[in-house]
Protein backbone atom coordinates (compact mmCIF):
# COMPACT_ATOMS: atom_id res chain seq x y z
CA UNK A 1 0.00 0.00 0.00
CA UNK A 2 1.64 3.52 -0.71
CA UNK A 3 1.49 6.08 1.96
CA UNK A 4 0.34 9.26 2.15
CA UNK A 5 2.77 12.01 3.86
CA UNK A 6 3.06 12.47 7.91
CA UNK A 7 2.17 16.42 7.31
CA UNK A 8 -0.92 15.12 5.13
CA UNK A 9 -1.83 12.04 7.31
CA UNK A 10 -2.09 14.45 10.25
CA UNK A 11 -4.26 17.16 8.19
CA UNK A 12 -6.79 14.85 7.17
CA UNK A 13 -6.89 13.60 10.89
CA UNK A 14 -7.65 16.83 12.47
CA UNK A 15 -10.00 18.19 9.45
CA UNK A 16 -12.21 14.78 9.96
CA UNK A 17 -12.97 15.02 13.54
CA UNK A 18 -13.68 18.68 14.23
CA UNK A 19 -16.52 18.73 13.50
CA UNK A 20 -19.49 19.98 16.02
CA UNK A 21 -21.16 17.54 17.98
CA UNK A 22 -20.27 15.09 21.72
CA UNK A 23 -17.68 13.17 20.85
CA UNK A 24 -16.79 9.64 23.05
CA UNK A 25 -13.03 9.97 21.88
CA UNK A 26 -10.71 12.85 22.77
CA UNK A 27 -7.06 13.70 22.51
CA UNK A 28 -5.22 12.64 25.64
CA UNK A 29 -3.75 14.74 28.34
CA UNK A 30 -0.30 14.54 28.93
CA UNK A 31 0.20 12.68 25.97
CA UNK A 32 3.60 11.33 25.21
CA UNK A 33 3.76 9.21 22.04
CA UNK A 34 6.79 7.59 22.91
CA UNK A 35 5.94 5.98 26.20
CA UNK A 36 2.98 4.60 24.43
CA UNK A 37 4.92 3.63 21.65
CA UNK A 38 7.13 1.22 24.33
CA UNK A 39 3.55 -0.28 25.77
CA UNK A 40 3.03 -1.25 22.28
CA UNK A 41 6.54 -3.38 21.94
CA UNK A 42 6.24 -4.49 25.14
CA UNK A 43 2.43 -6.07 24.96
CA UNK A 44 3.34 -7.46 21.38
CA UNK A 45 7.03 -8.76 22.44
CA UNK A 46 8.06 -12.53 23.05
CA UNK A 47 5.00 -15.37 23.68
CA UNK A 48 1.54 -14.03 23.14
CA UNK A 49 0.03 -10.76 23.41
CA UNK A 50 -1.17 -8.41 26.37
CA UNK A 51 -4.61 -7.53 24.32
CA UNK A 52 -5.66 -5.38 27.41
CA UNK A 53 -2.91 -2.98 26.90
CA UNK A 54 -3.77 -2.47 23.68
CA UNK A 55 -7.21 -1.99 24.37
CA UNK A 56 -6.60 0.77 26.72
CA UNK A 57 -4.42 2.41 24.88
CA UNK A 58 -6.19 2.93 21.79
CA UNK A 59 -9.28 3.05 23.02
CA UNK A 60 -8.09 6.45 24.96
CA UNK A 61 -5.89 8.58 22.41
CA UNK A 62 -7.88 10.13 19.34
CA UNK A 63 -6.94 9.32 15.88
CA UNK A 64 -4.06 12.01 15.26
CA UNK A 65 -2.20 10.81 18.65
CA UNK A 66 -2.48 7.47 17.37
CA UNK A 67 -0.42 8.16 13.98
CA UNK A 68 2.08 10.07 16.15
CA UNK A 69 2.24 6.59 18.53
CA UNK A 70 2.65 4.60 14.79
CA UNK A 71 5.74 6.77 13.65
CA UNK A 72 7.64 6.85 17.15
CA UNK A 73 7.11 3.01 17.34
CA UNK A 74 8.77 2.68 13.69
CA UNK A 75 11.36 5.20 14.74
CA UNK A 76 12.04 3.06 18.39
CA UNK A 77 11.93 -0.34 16.96
CA UNK A 78 12.56 -0.21 12.92
CA UNK A 79 9.05 -1.92 12.68
CA UNK A 80 5.83 -1.00 11.56
CA UNK A 81 3.13 -0.67 13.65
CA UNK A 82 0.17 -2.10 11.82
CA UNK A 83 2.25 -4.76 10.35
CA UNK A 84 2.68 -5.65 14.02
CA UNK A 85 -0.70 -5.63 15.02
CA UNK A 86 -1.97 -7.57 12.21
CA UNK A 87 0.37 -10.02 13.24
CA UNK A 88 -0.58 -10.22 16.40
CA UNK A 89 -4.50 -9.88 16.20
CA UNK A 90 -6.84 -11.74 14.73
CA UNK A 91 -10.83 -11.63 13.47
CA UNK A 92 -12.80 -8.37 14.28
CA UNK A 93 -10.42 -7.27 17.09
CA UNK A 94 -7.42 -7.17 14.32
CA UNK A 95 -9.94 -5.11 12.51
CA UNK A 96 -11.38 -2.53 15.19
CA UNK A 97 -7.90 -1.88 15.88
CA UNK A 98 -6.39 -1.33 12.89
CA UNK A 99 -9.19 1.02 11.77
CA UNK A 100 -8.59 3.08 15.00
CA UNK A 101 -4.63 3.64 13.53
CA UNK A 102 -5.78 4.32 10.10
CA UNK A 103 -5.90 7.93 8.94
CA UNK A 104 -9.75 8.95 9.09
CA UNK A 105 -10.14 9.88 5.46
CA UNK A 106 -7.32 6.93 4.21
CA UNK A 107 -10.00 4.62 6.46
CA UNK A 108 -13.17 5.79 3.99
CA UNK A 109 -10.84 5.16 1.22
CA UNK A 110 -9.96 1.68 2.32
CA UNK A 111 -13.60 1.04 3.15
CA UNK A 112 -15.07 1.84 -0.31
CA UNK A 113 -12.38 -0.47 -1.76
CA UNK A 114 -13.56 -3.15 0.50
CA UNK A 115 -16.81 -2.26 -0.51
CA UNK A 116 -16.72 -2.91 -4.87
CA UNK A 117 -13.82 -5.47 -4.23
CA UNK A 118 -13.88 -9.12 -5.17
CA UNK A 119 -17.20 -10.83 -5.72
CA UNK A 120 -20.47 -8.69 -4.75
CA UNK A 121 -20.96 -4.74 -3.87
CA UNK A 122 -21.65 -3.68 -0.76
CA UNK A 123 -24.29 -0.39 -1.64
CA UNK A 124 -24.97 0.42 1.89
CA UNK A 125 -21.06 1.20 3.02
CA UNK A 126 -20.90 2.97 -0.60
CA UNK A 127 -24.29 5.17 0.14
CA UNK A 128 -23.19 5.65 3.87
CA UNK A 129 -19.62 7.01 3.01
CA UNK A 130 -20.52 9.51 -0.05
CA UNK A 131 -23.60 11.03 1.59
CA UNK A 132 -21.44 11.97 4.98
CA UNK A 133 -18.35 13.20 3.66
CA UNK A 134 -18.23 17.08 2.85
CA UNK A 135 -17.34 17.87 -0.64
CA UNK A 136 -13.20 18.67 0.46
CA UNK A 137 -13.14 15.23 2.53
CA UNK A 138 -14.98 13.07 -1.10
CA UNK A 139 -12.11 14.57 -3.31
CA UNK A 140 -9.47 14.10 -0.74
CA UNK A 141 -10.83 10.76 -0.49
CA UNK A 142 -10.79 10.28 -3.98
CA UNK A 143 -7.28 11.19 -4.20
CA UNK A 144 -6.11 8.42 -1.25
CA UNK A 145 -7.72 5.96 -2.97
CA UNK A 146 -6.22 5.99 -6.34
CA UNK A 147 -2.39 6.83 -4.40
CA UNK A 148 -3.41 3.46 -2.25
CA UNK A 149 -5.20 0.89 -4.99
CA UNK A 150 -4.03 3.00 -8.64
CA UNK A 151 -7.56 3.02 -10.01
CA UNK A 152 -9.91 5.76 -9.98
CA UNK A 153 -12.94 5.51 -7.21
CA UNK A 154 -14.95 6.72 -9.70
CA UNK A 155 -14.15 4.42 -12.26
CA UNK A 156 -13.96 1.18 -9.67
CA UNK A 157 -17.63 2.23 -8.75
CA UNK A 158 -18.63 2.77 -12.59
CA UNK A 159 -17.50 -0.97 -12.67
CA UNK A 160 -19.46 -2.23 -9.74
CA UNK A 161 -22.71 -0.63 -10.10
CA UNK A 162 -25.32 0.39 -12.95
CA UNK A 163 -27.98 2.62 -13.70
CA UNK A 164 -29.42 5.20 -12.15
CA UNK A 165 -27.75 4.42 -9.08
CA UNK A 166 -24.50 4.52 -10.93
CA UNK A 167 -25.51 7.78 -12.02
CA UNK A 168 -25.77 8.67 -8.29
CA UNK A 169 -22.56 7.43 -7.30
CA UNK A 170 -20.44 9.20 -9.67
CA UNK A 171 -22.64 12.76 -9.05
CA UNK A 172 -22.16 12.22 -4.98
CA UNK A 173 -18.18 11.04 -5.91
CA UNK A 174 -17.62 14.74 -7.86
CA UNK A 175 -17.69 16.54 -4.35
CA UNK A 176 -19.84 19.59 -5.56
CA UNK A 177 -22.84 19.72 -3.53
CA UNK A 178 -23.40 23.34 -2.81
CA UNK A 179 -22.10 23.74 0.97
CA UNK A 180 -23.88 27.11 1.61
CA UNK A 181 -25.34 27.36 4.72
CA UNK A 182 -27.73 30.27 3.09
CA UNK A 183 -31.48 28.74 2.36
CA UNK A 184 -33.18 30.53 -0.78
CA UNK A 185 -36.53 30.38 -0.31
CA UNK A 186 -37.90 31.20 -3.69
CA UNK A 187 -35.16 28.82 -5.53
CA UNK A 188 -36.90 26.34 -2.85
CA UNK A 189 -40.47 26.43 -4.14
CA UNK A 190 -39.27 26.08 -7.79
CA UNK A 191 -37.46 23.26 -7.26
CA UNK A 192 -40.43 21.58 -5.46
CA UNK A 193 -42.60 22.54 -8.06
CA UNK A 194 -40.24 20.65 -10.59
CA UNK A 195 -39.89 17.63 -8.42
CA UNK A 196 -43.53 17.22 -7.64
CA UNK A 197 -44.26 17.97 -11.90
CA UNK A 198 -41.08 15.25 -12.31
CA UNK A 199 -42.42 12.71 -10.13
CA UNK A 200 -46.06 12.59 -8.37
CA UNK A 201 -47.48 15.16 -10.66
CA UNK A 202 -46.75 12.86 -13.37
CA UNK A 203 -47.57 8.48 -14.23
CA UNK A 204 -43.52 8.85 -14.98
CA UNK A 205 -40.75 10.11 -13.52
CA UNK A 206 -37.60 12.07 -14.58
CA UNK A 207 -34.79 10.68 -12.47
CA UNK A 208 -32.52 13.11 -13.82
CA UNK A 209 -33.84 16.16 -12.23
CA UNK A 210 -34.55 14.51 -8.87
CA UNK A 211 -30.44 13.30 -9.09
CA UNK A 212 -29.93 16.47 -10.01
CA UNK A 213 -30.76 18.31 -7.11
CA UNK A 214 -30.76 15.86 -4.38
CA UNK A 215 -26.87 15.76 -4.73
CA UNK A 216 -25.85 19.61 -6.14
CA UNK A 217 -28.75 21.70 -3.52
CA UNK A 218 -27.18 21.66 0.12
CA UNK A 219 -28.43 20.17 2.54
CA UNK A 220 -30.31 23.28 4.50
CA UNK A 221 -31.77 24.42 0.76
CA UNK A 222 -32.86 20.42 0.38
CA UNK A 223 -34.68 20.36 3.59
CA UNK A 224 -36.29 23.65 2.65
CA UNK A 225 -37.68 22.00 -0.23
CA UNK A 226 -38.51 19.02 1.02
CA UNK A 227 -41.26 21.49 3.34
CA UNK A 228 -42.35 23.42 0.38
CA UNK A 229 -42.59 19.93 -1.52
CA UNK A 230 -44.94 19.00 1.39
CA UNK A 231 -47.43 22.32 0.76
CA UNK A 232 -47.84 21.33 -2.79
CA UNK A 233 -47.82 17.56 -3.06
CA UNK A 234 -49.71 17.34 0.85
CA UNK A 235 -47.18 13.97 1.45
CA UNK A 236 -43.54 14.48 1.98
CA UNK A 237 -40.85 13.27 -0.47
CA UNK A 238 -40.05 9.78 0.91
CA UNK A 239 -42.99 8.85 -0.32
CA UNK A 240 -42.61 10.36 -3.76
CA UNK A 241 -39.41 8.36 -3.60
CA UNK A 242 -40.57 5.34 -2.42
CA UNK A 243 -43.04 5.52 -5.32
CA UNK A 244 -40.68 6.30 -8.03
CA UNK A 245 -37.48 4.15 -7.66
CA UNK A 246 -36.85 0.90 -6.28
CA UNK A 247 -33.46 -0.62 -5.21
CA UNK A 248 -30.52 0.75 -4.50
CA UNK A 249 -31.48 4.10 -6.12
CA UNK A 250 -34.08 4.35 -3.67
CA UNK A 251 -31.78 4.32 -0.75
CA UNK A 252 -29.56 6.56 -2.02
CA UNK A 253 -31.32 9.03 -2.64
CA UNK A 254 -33.83 8.28 1.10
CA UNK A 255 -30.14 7.98 2.53
CA UNK A 256 -30.14 12.13 1.21
CA UNK A 257 -33.79 12.89 2.68
CA UNK A 258 -32.26 11.40 6.25
CA UNK A 259 -29.23 13.35 6.17
CA UNK A 260 -30.87 16.61 5.26
CA UNK A 261 -33.03 16.17 8.71
CA UNK A 262 -31.36 14.56 10.83
CA UNK A 263 -26.99 13.50 11.03
CA UNK A 264 -27.92 11.70 14.20
CA UNK A 265 -30.61 9.71 13.05
CA UNK A 266 -29.05 8.79 9.74
CA UNK A 267 -26.15 6.82 11.98
CA UNK A 268 -28.57 5.57 14.41
CA UNK A 269 -30.61 3.73 12.02
CA UNK A 270 -27.22 2.32 10.30
CA UNK A 271 -26.43 1.08 13.66
CA UNK A 272 -29.94 -0.05 14.83
CA UNK A 273 -30.11 -2.03 11.20
CA UNK A 274 -26.34 -3.64 11.80
CA UNK A 275 -26.92 -4.70 14.96
CA UNK A 276 -30.64 -6.15 14.26
CA UNK A 277 -31.13 -9.70 13.85
CA UNK A 278 -28.93 -13.19 13.86
CA UNK A 279 -26.00 -12.04 11.87
CA UNK A 280 -24.82 -8.15 12.69
CA UNK A 281 -23.23 -6.17 10.02
CA UNK A 282 -20.11 -5.91 12.28
CA UNK A 283 -18.60 -3.54 8.78
CA UNK A 284 -20.99 -1.23 9.43
CA UNK A 285 -20.67 -1.87 12.88
CA UNK A 286 -17.37 -1.10 13.31
CA UNK A 287 -17.00 1.99 10.29
CA UNK A 288 -19.76 4.10 12.83
CA UNK A 289 -17.93 3.53 16.04
CA UNK A 290 -14.31 4.41 14.64
CA UNK A 291 -15.32 7.22 12.28
CA UNK A 292 -17.68 8.84 14.84
CA UNK A 293 -16.02 8.83 17.97
CA UNK A 294 -14.59 12.03 17.94
CA UNK A 295 -17.84 13.89 15.68
CA UNK A 296 -21.15 13.03 17.88
CA UNK A 297 -21.42 9.27 19.06
CA UNK A 298 -22.28 10.83 22.56
CA UNK A 299 -25.22 12.30 20.23
CA UNK A 300 -25.73 8.99 18.10
CA UNK A 301 -26.00 6.94 21.16
CA UNK A 302 -28.51 9.28 22.68
CA UNK A 303 -30.45 9.33 19.55
CA UNK A 304 -30.22 5.46 19.37
CA UNK A 305 -31.91 4.85 23.08
CA UNK A 306 -34.36 7.08 22.44
CA UNK A 307 -35.65 5.25 19.33
CA UNK A 308 -35.42 1.84 20.37
CA UNK A 309 -35.39 2.01 24.26
CA UNK A 310 -32.20 0.24 24.55
CA UNK A 311 -28.52 1.53 25.06
CA UNK A 312 -26.24 1.03 21.93
CA UNK A 313 -23.59 -0.50 24.90
CA UNK A 314 -26.37 -2.95 25.75
CA UNK A 315 -26.79 -3.54 22.16
CA UNK A 316 -23.14 -3.95 21.23
CA UNK A 317 -22.91 -6.38 23.92
CA UNK A 318 -25.32 -8.66 22.36
CA UNK A 319 -23.69 -9.04 19.12
CA UNK A 320 -20.80 -8.94 20.21
CA UNK A 321 -17.51 -10.67 22.21
CA UNK A 322 -14.19 -10.90 23.20
CA UNK A 323 -11.84 -8.64 23.05
CA UNK A 324 -13.54 -6.90 20.14
CA UNK A 325 -16.41 -6.14 22.33
CA UNK A 326 -14.27 -4.54 24.96
CA UNK A 327 -12.62 -2.31 22.45
CA UNK A 328 -15.91 -1.02 20.77
CA UNK A 329 -17.33 -0.33 24.32
CA UNK A 330 -14.16 1.67 24.91
CA UNK A 331 -14.19 3.49 22.56
CA UNK A 332 -18.66 4.65 22.44
CA UNK A 333 -18.01 5.33 26.20
CA UNK A 334 -15.20 7.44 27.13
Amino acid sequence: MKCTSLVLIFFIARNTVNGQGSPTVRSANGFNPVKDAAVLQKAMKGFGTDETSIIELFGRRSNEQRLEIEKSFKTAYGKDLVDELKSELSGKFEDTIVALVTPSLQFYANELHDAVAGMGTDEEAIIEILVALSNSDVRTVSQLYQQTYGNSLESDLKGDTSGQFQRLCVSLVQGNRNENPQVDNSTAVTDAIALFEAGAGQPGSDPDLFNSILVTRSFPQLTQIFKEYEKISEHNIESAINEKFSGWTKAGYSAIIEWSKSKVNFFVDRLQNALTGYFPNHKTLIRIIVSRSEVDLGDIERGFFNKTGKSLESSIKDATSGDYRDILLLVASN
